[in-house]
């Protein structure tokens, strides 16, 4: 049963690591900043959640009272972090918009084409 628990606490890990990796990812490609503030809010909530189930799963292989106290610790600091990660992201953002930072907009196929042709 150690076997299993160790296997699947390692596979939580490694796809919280996964997210983490894409999230970064998202920060460095995205164009502006509304796009990188979601990618950073989803993946970071999303991967330490993933990361601390895998840990608190892993503790709880060796079951006695005191791991279970840690394990229950933990999770508690994974509902903490996807309560308090969500609305920090949020406030953040609303204070961008106050701030006056416009959205990126993709440019019209059209508005470019028209352009490019002298009018007659």
């Amino acid at each position: 049963m150690s076997l299993m628990i160790n296997i699947v606490s390692g596979a939580l890990i490694l796809v919280g690591l996964t997210f983490f990796l894409a999230a970064a990812v998202g920060i460095v490609r995205f164009p502006d900043f509304y796009t990188r503030m979601h990618a950073a809010g989803k993946g970071d909530t999303l991967s330490t959640i993933l990361i601390l189930l895998g840990v608190a799963l892993y503790t709880v292989g060796d079951f006695s009272i005191e791991t279970l106290l840690v394990a229950i610790k933990i999770m508690a600091i994974a509902v903490f972090i996807m309560v308090t990660s969500p609305t920090s992201t949020h406030a953040l953002m609303q204070a961008g918009y106050d701030d006056g930072i416009k959205p990126f907009e993709k440019e019209k196929e059209d508005k470019k084409d028209s352009e490019d042709q002298p009018e007659v």
